[in-house]
Order: structure tokens, then sequence, then C-alpha cells
């Protein structure tokens, strides 16, 4: 069946229920590179040096981290809805409150506060979306995966075009939009059955035992501190407008959402898993490395560039965790996850403090030779990993309800 024949329940044909979470979804995910192209204004405009606004990742992210052990443990207990408005509504909060802070210090715990919120809408939302959705899973897990390519291509956007009034707006402008995405959870969306066994806290910790999982959550955890490197401390060295940086990441989210759903699923048929990702982070690796030594015009080109080789590594990476092991797809992603967010909260907080100790070049050589650590761990633990290479069915088959950016 076609997932966007219209007819047939397919992608253009879901209830409003379905919608509803779906446009909640891309907010969220825009959330994660919204303050992007402003973190030069907010810089200037709390007078903070790059190494502190960076924590504005670093919070969000260490509590997203830590929240990979109690999304699972809330939703199996309150429900899918209840997780999904519980999450939306620490979004709302702290991402207004952030709009009115004084200092970065104040900005920096209101990120924290939104990851924590984040965190448990996104976790939720495949699974609510899957178990509402009209015409199979198939159709339901292409909605979310666009919401997810729409969102982190989008969000750099929007927060140029809000920032470049003022840095505060794109804090506001979120806090509404999840506002609205809350109402319209609460009217269309009803509570769907809660799982037959409860997660417990210590779950996702447990199934890390398992080798082959716990070989991609390392692999993962090296490559996430190269992303990181490129997501969080690239705009201080690109140094431009909140317009011309939005439009800078904007073609690196479109990059990234083309190279996750549709280039990687066929390099994976053809090459193989492993090799795709070996690739891919060498790729990436070369990639950093002319961002950090190149002019001013090769640093553009490769951190637009370092959207395909991010695209593709997110999407073989969530599959390998999630085909891995025995343990169930939500259980096996939260621990995963839990490993490679930590990377993800570190890269933002180092990268500014290796370039004061050293120069801007060497944060991108550290994030190089992250990258190739990565592929290091995929080819020495190959044989751990084999398994969901060998096993893998269709793509859109394995993902679960933590997605790429937020489980």
């Amino acid at each position: 069946m076609d997932p966007f024949d219209a007819g047939t329940g397919g992608i253009l044909r879901q209830p409003k229920a379905v919608w509803a979470t779906a446009g909640a979804s891309v907010v969220a995910f825009m959330g994660i590179g919204l303050v992007d192209p402003i973190l030069p204004s907010i810089a200037q405009g709390l007078d903070a040096t790059p190494s502190q606004v960076s924590l504005l990742f670093t919070s969000y992210f260490l509590i997203t981290a830590v929240a990979m052990l109690v999304t699972g443990f809330a939703s199996s207990r309150i429900g899918g809805r209840r997780t999904l408005l519980l999450g939306l509504a620490l979004v709302v909060v702290f991402a207004g409150l952030a709009g009115t802070s004084g200092s970065v210090g104040q900005l920096v715990g209101y990120r924290a506060g939104w990851g924590l919120g984040n965190a448990l809408f996104v976790s939720t939302a495949l699974a609510v979306i899957v178990g509402a959705a009209a015409g199979g899973s198939a159709a339901a897990i292409l909605l979310y995966e666009s919401a997810l390519g729409l969102g982190m291509a989008c969000g750099p956007l929007v927060g140029a075009l809000l920032g470049d009034a003022s840095w505060r707006y794109p804090f506001f402008g979120t806090a509404f939009l999840m506002a609205v995405g809350f109402l319209c959870i609460t009217a269309f969306l009803k509570e769907q059955p809660k799982p037959a066994r409860r997660t417990s806290l210590l779950d996702p910790v447990r199934a890390l035992g398992h080798g082959g999982l716990a070989s991609a959550a390392a692999s993962a955890f090296f490559y996430n501190y190269t992303f990181f490197t490129v997501l969080a401390f690239t705009p201080f060295v690109l140094n431009m407008t909140p317009y011309r940086s939005g439009a800078v990441f904007f073609a690196w989210g479109v990059l990234l959402a083309v190279f996750s759903v549709v280039v990687a699923p066929r390099l994976q048929k053809r090459f193989g898993s492993l090799r795709v990702l070996g690739g891919s982070l060498v790729l990436l690796a070369a990639d950093v490395l002319v961002l950090g030594y190149g002019g001013h015009t090769a640093a553009v080109v490769c951190t637009v560039l370092s959207g395909a080789f991010i695209g593709v590594n997110n999407t073989v990476y969530t599959e390998l965790a999630l085909g891995v092991s025995d343990a169930p797809r939500p259980v096996a992603s939260a621990g995963y996850n839990f490993v490679r967010w930590f990377a993800a909260a570190a890269a933002p907080y180092f990268a500014p403090k290796i370039e004061e100790w050293t120069d801007a070049r060497i944060p991108f050589v550290v994030a190089a030779v992250t990258a190739v650590a990565g592929a290091l761990v995929v080819a020495v633990r190959r044989r751990a990993l084999t398994h969901e290479a060998q096993q893998q069915g269709p793509r859109h088959a394995t993902r679960d309800g933590v997605g790429v950016f937020a489980n």
C-alpha cells in the first residue's frame, strides 16, 4: 500500500489526533536548532562568553540524557496522552521563562527544564501517532519522520527570523506554538491503552549489558560529540548575522532530512549498514577538519555538507540500537540514548573551552578524532553489531517513539 495514498488511509488521510501530535512534533524538533543562529546575539545581549552561552545545549541535553530513564517509566504508568501533555506543559512554561531571562545562568536553567519537557514529549510522540493513525504504521512513521525533518530544517530559520528583532522572541514563539499544540492534543487525542508491562527506571541500564547495544551506544557517544560540535560551536566560528546563519543551518537541516529519510535507506540496501556507517563517519571527520582549517566560504560549505553525513549516521545508529538486542525497542533505545546524549551535553561545553585554551581550529580536530573513534568502534565490534545488519527488516518497521534526535 502506498503510504501517500489518501484513498487508503495513508499519510494524507489521518485523524485530527495524528495531525495534532505531528504538528507539535515539528515544533518540538525545531527547539533543538532554534537557538543556533542567535547564539552570538544571546552572548551579546546577556554579556556572556561563547562557552557560557553554549551551556544552553549542555543543560538541555544533560537533562535529556537523564530523562531517558524516566520517560518510559512515566508513560507506562500515566499513559501516552498524559505524558505528551506533561511534556508540552513543561516546554511552554520553561520556553516562556527563557525569554524573560536576565542572565545567562537563568537562561541555562530554564533551558534544562525545556529539555525535560521535550524529552517527555518526543520520546512518546511516535508511539502515540502509530497508535492513533489510519493505514498502518508505515504511513504514521513516515509522517513522524517528515515532522522531524521539517522541524530540524525550520528551527534555525525560525530562530533567525524572530531573533533578528530580539534574541528573546524565538523563546516566546516556541512557547506560543507549543501551547497551541497542547490545546490541539487536549481536544483531539484520546487516551491510548497502557503497556501490559511497566518499565522500571533501571531497565534501560540493564539493556546495556548486551554487547551489541553497548557497542552501538559507545560508537554513537563519540559521533554525537562531533555532531554537536558542529551544531553548537560552528555559529561562533561563522560569525554571521542571524539571517545568514539561519539560512546556513536551514540548508544543513534540509540535507539532514533528505539523507536521513531518502538516501540512507538506499545506501544501506546497496552496501550494508555497517559499511555505510563507517564510511559516513570517516567522511564526516574529513568534513569537520576542512571546516576548521578552511576559509570562511569553506566553513559555510562544510557546515551545510555535514548535514548529509549526520542524516545518514542518525538513521543507521537508530536502527542499530533498536535491532541489535532482544530488549524491547523503547527500553533499548532509552539505554542507548542515555549514553549518547551525554556527549551532546559535553561537546557544547568543551568546544569553546578548547578554543580558549588553544585556537578556533582545535575543537574541530577533536571533533574529527571522535568521529574516527566512532568508526573504529564499529570496525572493532563489527561481529557484535552484525546481528542487526543481517536481520534488519524494512527501515520504517524498526523505528520507535524516541526517534532520531530526542530518543
